[in-house]
């Protein structure tokens, strides 16, 4: 099942941009084994209107439109559903058993995600009850989808 990000924003280069790309590159070497990803990374421009509801809603469809034909599209807040990592796995395994061929992360801008995002979204995700910074947000994503992959191919060493 192949994995996105679509997220509002862009990492700078440096220490945050070469995290998430060591796990994206994990993520591919180790989810081959057991049909995950590759993961892609599309990244948004935030929106410039004056209102958070205009921006929001601004960044809603473009998230939407990038999230494309995505079988399963799921959306990151922080009120929505909590999973441990292996609960993670299980879940991410029961979609791709299903036959889901792609699975969308969407991350919204600074303002959280507009009606059309969350409407479109099937799940809700939290990464836990702290705010996180939208970059620290993907690499913790990232991370927990090569650990998700690492879990499913049996891997010792998994909760490391």
């Amino acid at each position: 099942m192949r994995l996105s990000i679509i997220a509002v924003g862009r990492l700078k280069d440096g220490p945050e941009r070469d995290l998430y790309l060591k796990y994206a590159k994990r993520i591919d070497e180790a989810g081959r084994g057991v049909a995950l990803g590759p993961l892609t990374l599309s990244e948004l421009p935030e929106a410039r209107q004056a209102s958070a509801t205009q921006r929001r809603s601004d960044e809603a469809a473009r998230i939407v439109a990038g999230a494309g034909a995505a079988d399963f599209a799921v959306a990151l807040e922080a009120g929505g559903t909590s999973f441990g990592s292996e609960a993670f796995a299980r879940f991410l395994a029961a979609r791709r058993d299903e036959g889901l061929r792609t699975m969308a992360f969407l991350i919204g801008g600074p303002d959280g995600h507009g009606d059309q995002a969350r409407r479109h979204a099937r799940l809700t995700l939290s990464l836990g009850p702290m705010t996180l910074p939208h970059g620290l947000a993907r690499i913790v994503l990232a991370e927990q989808l090569y650990r998700a992959a690492t879990i499913l191919a049996g891997h010792p060493y998994h909760r490391a």
